[in-house]
């Protein structure tokens, strides 16, 4: 046993080091968002311009994610996670010291550069090593790890406040820890010297059905932490309820993942992929249903937020699945860059149908978009033949 343990260490090592980098994007996003939020109302900012400033994040990932293959082929990909620690660490310290808010900005769009070229190389990492009858395990261990990082950045702001620059420092020194077996694992992970057949965005109508997935995910994703609270408060409930609603979709997020991905080993993915969809329709329509009746709401509240978070785990899975190497890294560029497309459009989406429908409006415009994302995958279906 101990034989063949060392023996599976080389792809064990670097397994490891893409779940922690994947962990650093968790917590480097959920602990400058709120630190930055509270300084920004607290300079007399608008909740605009705060929105604009998490928008840079979200514009760094769709610009930077389809250019990280090509710097991995060029620099390596020790190199490339090198780059990504020290800007993170850098754009740390500038909030930390940097006093004019505008700086921020710019500063913030490069902080999410850094988050997305970690992001892009620790899901191809994960895809390239992951023996594939065990795929969806390692994938589910790999998106739990990033719904805890999601889930300290929160609580290490709760225990150190967010005045003065204490959670950044601890922020920097995480990055330093957890980046450490990032860059000692880069030559394990292997790279590629030949371009993919095709450019990122030309991934997308290779694979339409599962890049389309995380593009509605990231927009129920954010649209859900967003404004689920502002749902709340149009139909009675108090701020901190609505914060515990958020808390958990957080937890069902973590709960389900293992689970999901041991089932993806042995189903089909992308059947599985459709079928969280149907149950994605099916349980906003009882969420919206089930507000008035607290304890119904809040069960299938966990429920449902733990299934639905699967989606964009079983899609990485179909991924890496289906194409290797070069191919491979262009796929998961594309994917996060559909992702960060539905984080940007989703919130203001949903937010207008809220506006408009205050009790069912966030549910219902959550059902709207899974049965669109289900027409689309049947017409797909039905016009080739086969699913999608």
């Amino acid at each position: 046993m101990a034989a063949g343990l060392r023996a599976n260490m080389p792809r064990f090592f670097p397994l490891i080091a893409a779940i922690a980098a994947i962990a650093l994007v968790g917590v480097g996003l959920s602990l400058t968002i709120p630190i930055i939020a509270v300084r920004m109302e607290a300079a007399g900012f608008s909740a605009e311009a705060n929105g604009w400033g998490v928008a840079m994040s979200g514009l760094a990932t769709i610009l930077v994610s389809p250019l990280t293959p090509s710097l991995v082929r060029r620099l390596g990909v020790r190199n490339v996670m090198t780059i990504a620690l020290a800007l993170g660490v850098t754009c740390l310290a500038g909030l930390a010291f940097v006093a004019n808010v505008w700086w921020w900005y710019p500063i913030r769009f490069l902080l999410g550069a850094a988050l997305t070229l970690l992001f892009v190389v620790s899901e191809y990492a994960i895809n390239a090593l992951a023996p594939e009858e065990r795929r969806g395990l390692w994938i589910g261990i790999y998106s739990t790890a990033l719904y805890l990082g999601f889930a300290l950045g929160p609580a290490i702001v709760g225990l150190v406040g967010a005045e003065g620059r204490a959670g950044f420092y601890l922020a920097m020194a995480l990055f330093v820890v957890a980046g450490a077996p990032v860059v000692a694992a880069g030559d394990s992970i292997p790279g590629f010297s030949r371009s993919a057949e095709r450019p990122a965005w030309r991934m997308i109508g290779a694979a339409p059905a599962i890049m389309l997935a995380s593009l509605l995910f990231g927009a129920i994703e954010t649209g859900g932490m967003g404004l689920l609270p502002v749902q709340a408060l149009r139909n009675g409930f108090d701020a901190q309820t609505g914060a515990l609603f958020v808390s958990f979709v957080a937890f069902g997020n973590v709960a389900f993942q293992l689970p999901l991905g041991l089932l993806s080993d042995r189903f089909d993915r992308q059947r599985l992929m459709l079928a969280v969809a149907g149950f994605g329709l099916v349980g906003a329509i009882g969420l919206a249903l089930l507000q008035p009746h607290y304890l119904a709401f809040s069960v299938l509240l966990f429920v449902w937020g733990g299934v639905v978070g699967g989606l964009y785990m079983l899609g990485l899975a179909a991924l890496g699945a289906r194409y290797a190497g070069a191919d491979l890294a262009s796929a998961n560029a594309a994917f996060i860059m559909l992702y960060a497309t539905g984080m940007m459009a989703g919130p203001p989406a949903l937010g207008r149908v809220l506006d408009a429908l205050p009790q069912f409006g966030l549910f219902g415009g959550m059902a709207a978009l899974f049965a669109l994302y289900l027409l689309i995958a049947a017409s797909m279906s039905a016009a080739s033949g086969k699913l999608p």
